[in-house]
């Protein structure tokens, strides 16, 4: 794991372990750290099985994350997401079917995954147009990007012209 002074923690009833799984198989740059288990030290709180994945460390294109079995008390919802920046259609493409296989599409390249995870998924483009100072360019780009599901990097490009 990349030593980092923070970690994102990702909250699930008991799904952390296939979570980290599941995005291990999207992502080329991942890798899985400890894995912490349930005992039977505080089975009075945690009501968990003896052995059951409590806590599962991993790190997605250098960012760190802890996925934390930590009971169904809590969901994940859209204010808080991960976001991708992507540099190709091919990216975005693969990135968007992944995970959105079992969860749904959002407006302006939002998603949530199948765990109810919301994530961004951002064409490199679109930031740099976002920073070109060009008032007409952005609100342009912005406007087709508003109207878009998942991003077509072609489409934000012509309207940015």
């Amino acid at each position: 794991m990349v030593d980092q002074k923070m970690t994102i923690c990702l909250w699930f009833d008991d799904q952390a372990e296939e979570a980290a799984l599941y995005y291990k198989g999207i992502f080329d740059n991942f890798s899985i750290g400890r894995i912490s288990r349930y005992g039977k030290e505080g089975f009075e709180y945690h009501q968990k099985p003896v052995g059951t994945v409590m806590a599962i460390e991993f790190s997605i294109n250098g960012m760190n994350f802890l996925g934390l079995n930590g009971g169904n008390q809590f969901s994940f919802n859209e204010a808080t997401s991960i976001m991708v920046h992507c540099q190709t259609q091919d990216e975005i493409d693969h990135l968007w079917g992944k995970l959105t296989h079992g969860g749904q599409e959002g407006p302006c390249g939002w998603l949530k995954d199948r765990f109810g995870v919301s994530w961004q998924i951002v064409p490199n483009v679109f930031t740099e147009i976002l920073a070109c100072g060009n008032n007409e360019k952005i609100e342009r780009a912005t406007g087709a990007f508003l109207k878009m599901t998942k991003p077509v990097i072609e489409d934000i490009i012509q309207a940015g012209k």
